[in-house]
């Protein structure tokens, strides 16, 4: 195979199909090798993106691999510095170890690196148990509905809890800014779940929250065929320590407590999880404060996006709904960014603690909805936090969101903005062109007054820089909706580079809620990679 970048392909020439892109991909792979149509063998492509800066000639670029007639490495040495022969950087999930050492791992959380981990355990012949506080996908999606349209919330079971963590009701982004030779196998392990193909070669591939329940109940089916258990509405409550090592853990389930004995527990919990937070810390576990960022969403028009950044060319097919990414330093040290951006999207309710509101987005597989969102962020750094509590940044997360609660006046509806109202420091009383999409309805008026100062201060400084740079992301009728304040998580428990807490041996913090990710690639990243390490800390045992 032969690996060929940068193959520009107008936008004229595609139609929005894959056999189009195919089609386009095959002649131009002609005239650059200079082959006839039968010698290209195999086509398969491997990156697919866009590049808009000129609006009025928009292309796709792709990168493929290619199977030719003859002595590819020839070939490629004549066809110019864009070609080369193809390398691939495979990774694999653990083989079965052939002594298997000691109890069944533990995995708490069955987000995605709590679901990757106990994949990779599973495969490794460690038979682990995963447990999830909320329920399977199909019951946690018809609790959401109920949520959203009654207003009563299940603390256990919501947009935060459940299988697939908070990530299934998050659109699916896979972007990520980290490189991984574990990406592509987590890419494909999700392809055989039941995700579309195709994000494993967009340049910014997501699954769509409407896919994603099957294919994490699909991993869970993975996980049991290679030995696993997998327990639903089962809480931690608590780990039992001796000299420092865990023990057990005690576990509740339909109101009865069970204690099991296990070497190794892997707090894969997510960043929401505020109660597990609070046991390590009274376990003695080390965490540590780290920053980590609040503000709101915004929504637009997804149509005035696309004519942004698209142009004349906005509506084609190949194009679809287009994404956004913004982040401007500010003179006062702070950044603000946009976050968890979702084209043709919802804001939704993502609520996990009675009397509090909080936000996120999500977009279906098609993007088809009318309005765009993202969360717009602020950074919170620990020296903004008081006193000396490592878990005060989750309090100051609480207090916002119970603002947020009252300002809509209760129900979970949530406070929002005219864009052009906050800028201006004045309460909104209505919307204009852009319907808010919050399930659960919002209560116009002012949403700074749920937000720090050093927050909505520095969003009136970015919004209008931003929209110097995506033209009408400061439209005045523009909406804010309050509060996102889950981004990521305000703690981290401190682990050595092994993967284990540096106090707790057996305890492997992992994952967003941890501290060690942010986002579905990089946590999905993070379980393989404690996976490994307490695969290799079993092999190292059973060689002593």
């Amino acid at each position: 195979m032969i690996e060929v970048s940068g193959i520009r392909i107008p936008l004229s020439k595609l139609d929005g199909s894959e056999r189009s892109e195919q089609r386009a991909c095959r002649k131009a792979l002609q005239r650059m090798l200079r082959v006839r149509p039968g010698d290209i063998l195999q086509l398969d492509v491997r990156k697919r993106s866009i590049d808009a800066r000129k609006k009025d000639a928009i292309v796709l670029i792709f990168t493929v691999w290619a199977k030719i007639r003859g002595d590819e490495a020839s070939i490629a040495r004549g066809a110019g510095n864009r070609v080369r022969v193809a390398n691939e950087r495979s990774h694999s999930l653990p083989t079965p170890l052939r002594a298997p050492h000691g109890t069944r791992p533990v995995v708490v959380g069955a987000g995605c690196a709590g679901l990757f981990c106990a994949l990779a355990l599973a495969s490794a012949g460690l038979n682990p148990l995963l447990v999830e506080r909320g329920d399977d996908a199909e019951r946690r999606t018809r609790i959401v509905e109920h949520f959203n349209g009654t207003g009563e919330l299940d603390p256990e079971c919501n947009i935060q809890f459940g299988l697939g963590g908070a990530g299934t009701f998050s659109d699916g982004k896979l972007g990520t800014g980290t490189k991984s030779v574990a990406h592509r196998l987590i890419l494909q392990t999700l392809v055989d779940a039941g995700a579309q193909r195709r994000i494993l070669w967009d340049a910014k591939p997501h699954v769509g929250s409407d896919v994603l329940p099957n294919v994490v109940s699909n991993m869970v089916s993975r996980i049991q065929e290679l030995g696993g258990e997998v327990r639903f509405r089962t809480q931690l409550t608590n780990i039992d320590l001796h000299d420092g090592s865990v023990q057990g853990v005690e576990l509740l389930r339909d109101g009865r407590s069970e204690r099991l004995r296990t070497t190794d527990v892997v707090l894969a919990c997510g960043h929401s999880a505020r109660d597990v937070f609070k046991l390590v810390q009274d376990l003695g576990v080390v965490l540590e404060r780290k920053t980590f960022a609040m503000g709101v969403r915004i929504e637009h028009l997804q149509a005035d996006v696309d004519r942004a950044l698209y142009g004349a060319s906005a509506g084609h097919p190949a194009l679809g709904a287009a994404p956004y990414k913004l982040a401007e330093h500010l003179p006062n040290d702070r950044s603000a960014f946009s976050f968890c951006m979702c084209p043709g999207g919802y804001v939704v309710a993502a609520a996990s603690e009675q009397e509090g509101v909080v936000t996120n987005g999500m977009s279906l597989s098609s993007r088809a909805g009318t309005n765009a969102n993202s969360g717009l962020l602020v950074n919170v750094f620990p020296t903004d936090l008081p006193g000396d509590d490592v878990l005060a940044g989750i309090e100051l997360q609480r207090a916002c969101e119970r603002a947020a609660f009252s300002a809509g006046s209760g129900h979970f509806v949530a406070p929002a903005q005219l864009v052009g109202d906050f800028l201006q420091h004045a309460p909104s009383s209505g919307q204009g062109r852009v319907e808010p999409t919050y399930p659960r309805g919002v209560s116009w008026g002012d949403v700074s007054a749920s937000l720090p100062d050093y927050v909505s201060d520095t969003l009136r400084a970015a919004i209008p820089r931003m929209g110097r740079k995506l033209r009408g992301f400061d439209a005045p009728d523009a909406v804010l909706t309050g509060v996102e304040t889950r981004s990521s998580s305000p703690v981290r428990i401190v682990r050595t580079n092994e993967g284990q807490s540096t106090t707790t041996a057996g305890l492997w913090p992992c994952g967003e809620g941890a501290g060690y990710a942010g986002g579905i690639m990089s946590a999905a990243t993070d379980g393989l990679r404690i996976a490994e390490a307490l695969v290799a800390s079993r092999q190292r045992v059973a060689a002593s």
